[in-house]
């Protein structure tokens, strides 16, 4: 039996493929070790570090010699040789499934240390695992390990990588939905501080009556008065405080009509403020929603891009942006941000939204005639996901944006197209 070739796909995971195209998976986080199978497991980046180089150079193509249980202990031990036109080379492989102190360590028959995945000092465990150094033996467990009869070992083994995907999908659910309720939590505090309409219409005429009132009773307004008691035009006593002392009074009315228009100002433009609010209030309701609804790790990845989060540049907050198979994919948190993308957007880009009603638009910004299918109907299901919550089957449109002429605002006509259905219920 051959390994035919053995590399980390993740930062803890170790693949090794057997002859006869037999794979395993060694995951091996601290406290959290397994063997798993699975159809295919995508490799986040080649791995160069000295553990990584050695550990192709000794044990791709290698005849395994022996495998063991050592001390009958959680630790396997692969014997491997390759053969060269000098000597046959033995090399051991070590999983060590032991806790907190997992490792995958690399020997030669002198049980030297070679290299090991984690590089443990004198000042963390009295077992040192130091390039060049001995590697002592784990002392024997002062119990005996229970043993679970198992039916099926290979479908236990893909059950392993079920429960890992599950557990994993859970905790990043949990991390992920966190992060947006706290962006939730804020966006409807500020929405909670904003101003009433009316209030503020009723502080403007109070202000505008003040400054009129003042005028009118010029003759009894003293210099540089902080409050000032006359009487209306109904004989009623008024009471007017002033922010700060004027030497005349033509200053007191004009401070008094200044506050007037800032209200009245405040009053106009706070619908637009709501309307803002509300509609990221929306956009981040949809986005817990979607994160709860995903079915695999993958789907958290693709809604939570790293090559985004990594650059610190300033986002825009009307815009969501995705990867897709390396394609950008915008989308439009609200109308303001539908608007941004249909005037960016160039005459090859990939512009998609639900048929015959109101929906997040969606760009998918490329060069090239032809977007995989792939990709458009993952940028299909965006634009379905960030737009309803209710399970269902729905149509989406798309057609380049030089297809796409702007009536107004986000309102669009658009003639040649076609359709991709996405049903959520799946």
């Amino acid at each position: 039996m051959k390994i035919s070739a053995i590399y980390r796909v993740s930062d803890t995971i170790i693949k090794v493929a057997f002859d006869r195209d037999d794979e395993l998976y060694f995951e091996m986080q601290r406290s959290n070790s397994r063997i798993f199978k699975c159809a295919s497991y995508p490799r986040s980046k080649v791995y160069n570090a000295p553990f990584d180089v050695l550990l192709a150079k000794r044990f791709n193509r290698a005849n395994i010699l022996n495998i063991e249980l050592l001390n009958n202990d959680k630790i396997i031990r692969f014997k491997t040789s390759v053969a060269s036109a000098y000597k046959e080379e033995i090399t051991y492989l070590q999983f060590e499934f032991t806790g907190k102190y997992t490792n995958v360590i690399i020997l030669d028959e002198e049980n030297i240390v070679l290299e090991a995945l984690r590089h443990v000092d004198i000042f963390s465990s009295f077992r040192e695992v130091r390039v060049g150094q001995k590697l002592l033996d784990v002392p024997a467990a002062p119990f005996v390990a229970k043993e679970y009869p198992i039916d099926d070992v290979e479908q236990f083994l893909y059950n392993e990588y079920e429960k890992e995907m599950e557990d994993k999908l859970s905790s990043l659910k949990k991390q992920k939905i966190a992060l947006l309720n706290k962006k939730l939590k804020k966006l409807e505090k500020l929405y909670s501080l904003l101003d009433d309409e009316k209030e503020l219409e009723t502080e403007a005429a109070k202000y505008n009556y003040f400054g009129n009132l003042l005028l009118a009773n010029m003759h009894k307004v003293k210099p540089y008065q902080r409050v000032i008691e006359l009487e209306d035009y109904d004989g009623n006593r008024v009471e007017i405080e002033l922010h700060k002392e004027f030497s005349s009074v033509s200053m007191m009315a004009n401070s008094l009509f200044s506050r007037s228009k800032k209200a009245k100002q405040r009053a106009s433009h706070l619908h637009i403020e709501k309307s803002s609010l509300l509609s990221k209030i929306e956009h981040i309701k949809l986005f817990i929603h979607t994160v709860q609804e995903a079915k695999d790790v993958a789907k958290i990845a693709l809604l939570f891009p790293k090559n985004i989060q990594a650059k610190k540049v300033k986002t825009n907050d009307s815009i969501e942006t995705f990867w897709i198979e390396g394609y950008k994919v915008s989308l439009g948190k609200n109308e303001k941000g539908n608007i941004e993308l249909l005037q960016k957007a160039r005459a090859r880009d990939i512009w998609l939204h639900m048929k015959e009603r109101p929906s997040a638009h969606v760009i998918i910004t490329t060069d090239k005639q032809n977007v995989p299918l792939s990709v458009i109907e993952r940028a299909a299901r965006l634009c379905v996901d960030f737009t309803m919550f209710q399970k269902d089957r729905y149509l989406v449109d798309y057609t380049p944006r030089r297809e796409v002429t702007i009536q107004n605002g986000a309102n669009v006509l658009y003639n040649k197209y076609k359709t991709i259905e996405v049903d959520t219920r799946e």
